[in-house]
């Protein structure tokens, strides 16, 4: 017999899908998984297929146009700058994310990296491992309480790290453009301006998505205002550092050092200035990562799908103007809205 449904799978980050199969066999969806991860495969497979879901790779425009029947495009995680929401939309297509995924992950990733930063632990590591038995390496070690924890973007991350930070006696800062006083006043912190949060933040932390305003924020100009003894940590999406001028300002001493889980390149390219610096701890996007997050990851994105492809409506639209559209492909959420 055949199924009701097909959802293709464009690429994902964990051991298998079986939990996003498991979700869709129970509404009679086939789950396609994508060999090679390739546009040209994506276009190929997207005309028979009613959902797509997404990790990293890209839902461009081609693909989308290509999804002739699709109503659903699901994406495993929090971030839209992988697929064309404007051309889904204008289409007639439900775009999904699953915006509380992954909070205490990415969260307590930050906090990691900006301990690791403070207290040198990479470079003491590496040290102490070349048979060098000494503290005095590198930048002196201040100690954090007192210092100011800079934040860009208050969403749920951001807010989940205010009391993490808290706990070790940081003042917290935070600009984005969405945020009001009373929220500040709620999680006692201080609303700053971009410019106010770099000459006075001791660390900054980027929590706000990819998008034209934010491409390359973190520019040269950006860094020649923050204090030479600052660290910038991002958890978010490379693109929002250039990397030039951030290697720049860590080989001049612009800022202190850098705690990178995203970079513009991912992954670099193995002649990346960044891998040989020792004030720039790396990891590999591997903030979102645990047993439990992964899992609830795979059954939340794939539930989105199949309550679109069922008629239900789903727990996060990000493109919620579609439900008014006259092309709306998932017709009984017209009526949901």
């Amino acid at each position: 017999m055949p199924y009701r449904y097909k959802v293709l799978m464009t690429d994902y980050a964990w051991p298998s899908v079986d939990p996003e199969r498991q979700v869709l066999k129970e509404i009679d969806a086939e789950l396609i998984v994508a060999e090679s991860g390739t546009e040209a495969e994506f276009i190929d497979l997207a005309p028979q297929v009613d959902g797509i879901l997404t990790c990293w790779l890209h839902v461009t425009t081609a693909v989308v146009e290509a999804a002739q029947q699709c109503k659903v495009i699901g994406r495993c995680g929090i971030g839209l700058d992988n697929i064309d929401v404007e051309t889904a939309t204008a289409l007639g297509m439900v775009v999904t994310n699953v915006p509380a995924y992954c909070i205490d992950e990415v969260s307590d990733h930050t906090m990691a990296l900006l301990l690791a930063c403070a207290r040198k632990i990479n470079l003491l590591d590496r040290t102490i491992k070349n048979g060098d038995w000494t503290r005095d390496v590198g930048p002196p070690i201040r100690r954090i309480r007192g210092q100011k924890l800079g934040i860009l973007g208050f969403g749920k991350i951001g807010k989940a790290i205010v009391p993490k930070a808290k706990a070790f006696g940081l003042e917290i800062l935070v600009y984005s453009p969405r945020a009001t006083e009373q929220m500040a006043e709620a999680h006692g912190v201080t609303l700053v301006d971009f410019s106010e949060l770099l000459a006075e933040s001791d660390f900054i932390t980027i929590h706000a998505p990819l998008t034209p305003e934010t491409q390359e924020m973190f520019n040269e100009g950006a860094f020649r205002q923050m204090k030479p003894t600052a660290y910038i940590l991002n958890t978010a999406r490379g693109g929002i550092i250039e990397t030039d001028a951030l290697h720049t300002a860590l080989t001049t001493g612009e800022i202190s050092g850098a705690g990178l889980d995203v970079l513009e390149e991912e992954p670099p390219q193995s002649d990346e200035p960044l891998l040989g610096l020792e004030n720039a701890i790396l990891t590999p996007h591997a903030a979102f990562t645990s047993e439990e997050s992964i899992y609830d990851l795979e059954v939340t994105a794939a539930a989105e799908v199949a309550r679109v492809l069922t008629g239900q409506m789903p727990e996060s639209v990000v493109n919620p103007e579609v439900l008014s559209s006259p092309v709306l492909r998932a017709t009984a959420l017209a009526q949901q809205k």
